[in-house]
């Protein structure tokens, strides 16, 4: 009679462990509490931890990457010497750190737009002075037409 009692509590209770088991998502539900989320409040945190920092700030692009990129160009439509290239990228890398701070700054837009306008135009006059005549053209026509398709975009 033992036996029968002690086989029929042991099925009972493996019964109830494999019930139990499998409500709490160790039979395929992923860890998540049968998929009704009780208890998953850690991961849900930390889900929404990298969420909230990836809305509220778009990644940032080194300013190196975007001065390496503008030469890349330069270099191949200016033909530019290593002096030249070494000052006009001092001079591009001042002025993208600097619009960078423009754009975060705390005034209106109106007055940011100005702002920009006068450092790209103080740019320009920084990059001529490292330029020859032929060169200087060629700057012009670049600065022209990236300036046309800007604002053909906009119109968009």
């Amino acid at each position: 009679m033992k036996t029968i009692q002690l086989f029929f509590v042991l099925t009972v209770t493996l019964l109830c462990s494999t019930a139990v088991s499998a409500q709490y998502g160790n039979n395929g539900y992923g860890n998540n509490y049968g998929g009704r989320g009780y208890g998953s409040t850690h991961d849900r945190m930390n889900q929404m931890k990298q969420g909230r920092n990836s809305d509220d700030k778009p990644e940032e692009i080194p300013v190196e990457v975007i001065v390496g990129k503008i030469m890349e160009n330069l270099k191949k439509e200016l033909v530019l010497d290593q002096l030249q290239e070494i000052a006009i990228a001092n001079v591009l890398t001042e002025s993208v750190r600097t619009q960078g701070i423009l754009l975060k700054a705390e005034s209106n837009q109106e007055q940011k737009i100005k702002e920009i306008k006068a450092l790209s135009e103080v740019t320009d006059r920084k990059v001529n002075e490292f330029l020859n005549e032929d060169q200087k053209l060629k700057y012009k026509a670049l600065s022209d037409e990236s300036n046309n398709g800007k604002k053909s975009r906009r119109k968009r």
